[in-house]
């Protein structure tokens, strides 16, 4: 009888992934290491090897993943300013530093039972995950309308800032939503539009979310115009360079995202 040769799991990428394993590509463990030691984004990116652009967008993206913000950017001052961990940031990162360092152990715990160890890492895998929607939110479902064909789904963002999307009523019972549920809600940057001292009440859309632009990165045609909401999420929107002129959009002026809330996709992990 031939024996079945059974692959390690120390070989499994989908289980190193998660703690942003060495020689892997988009560790945001790494990230995060980096910034804590060279307090500055730009350091921080030449280290991981991701161009400033794109450390930044990692940076949105965990904040806009995790409860509290775990890197924040810090303006002048006797230093002259600089990019810092949050304390929630730092205690993630000596978690996550901890998991490192026993990640062979547990390795071997689960060694049986690779997909009770893909369980595990769930919530650790949120970071590493990877899609062309540039608005990735963690969220909680906090109710759901069910009509004849669709449903409209509520979900709380950290802070006030909450989300309506409208979804099929197949999709809700696919996905197992429920009030309590922990969804990621995704937007793509293109369906989002902006405006400045709007009648709320005059628009279509479900999905108004004011706050004050961070910052703005100019393209050939179009700019990428990211606003910082009040509950500490961020916003990303592809406008053209002649909207960003008329609207006068430049850091710190209060503007709105509008979002259809057929445009919000949902996903549990």
């Amino acid at each position: 009888m031939t024996k079945r040769k059974r692959c390690p799991l120390e070989s499994s990428d989908e289980l190193h992934s998660p703690l942003g394993w060495p020689e892997l590509e988009g560790p945001a463990i790494d990230l995060l290491e980096a910034i804590a030691q060279h307090c500055s984004i730009n350091q921080a990116a030449k280290v991981v090897g991701l161009s400033y652009k794109s450390a930044w967008e990692h940076v949105e993206t965990l904040n806009n993943l995790s409860d509290q913000d775990l890197v924040i950017r810090i303006v002048g001052g006797s230093g002259g300013g600089g990019t810092v961990l949050t304390d929630a940031g730092q205690q993630f990162l000596d978690k996550a530093q901890i998991l490192r360092r026993e990640f062979k152990r547990f390795m071997t715990l689960f060694a049986g039972n690779p997909q009770e160890a893909l369980q595990t890492l769930k919530t650790i895998r949120r970071f590493e995950m990877k899609l062309s929607a540039r608005n990735i939110w963690a969220g909680q479902v906090t109710n759901i309308q069910t009509g004849a064909v669709n449903s409209v789904v509520e979900v709380a963002l950290k802070g006030k800032d909450s989300l309506v999307s409208v979804i099929t009523n197949n999709s809700v019972e696919r996905l197992g939503l429920q009030p309590g549920t922990e969804v990621l809600a995704i937007v793509k940057a293109s369906s989002v539009l902006i405006g400045r001292n709007l009648q709320k009440d005059h628009l279509s859309a479900r999905n108004i979310l004011t706050g004050t632009v961070g910052h703005i990165v100019t393209g050939a045609v179009n700019d990428e115009v990211t606003i910082q909401l009040a509950g500490g999420s961020t916003v990303t929107a592809i406008i053209t360079q002649e909207s960003v002129r008329h609207l006068e959009l430049i850091p710190g002026v209060e503007a709105c995202a509008i979002i259809k809330a057929s445009s919000v996709l949902l996903a549990v992990t």
